[in-house]
């Protein structure tokens, strides 16, 4: 993964970049994860959204 966009803002203590490539797709900032039971529900994920540490959630870019 690569970070492509510039930084828009930081959640705990990472920055959120506008954008991330990951194999070669570019992939935008969606939303912030909501963490529930000690995990992150994966099966909450769109088949074409991916989350990335530190719970961040991007959506393919059409």
């Amino acid at each position: 993964m690569s970070q492509n966009g510039h930084a828009i803002g930081n959640y705990l203590g990472k920055p959120i970049f506008e954008s991330i490539e990951v194999q070669d797709d570019t992939y935008v900032f969606d939303r912030i994860a909501n963490y529930e039971d000690d995990e992150f529900p994966l099966d909450r994920l769109s088949e074409n959204e991916v989350l990335v540490e530190p719970g961040l959630i991007y959506r393919h870019k059409d």
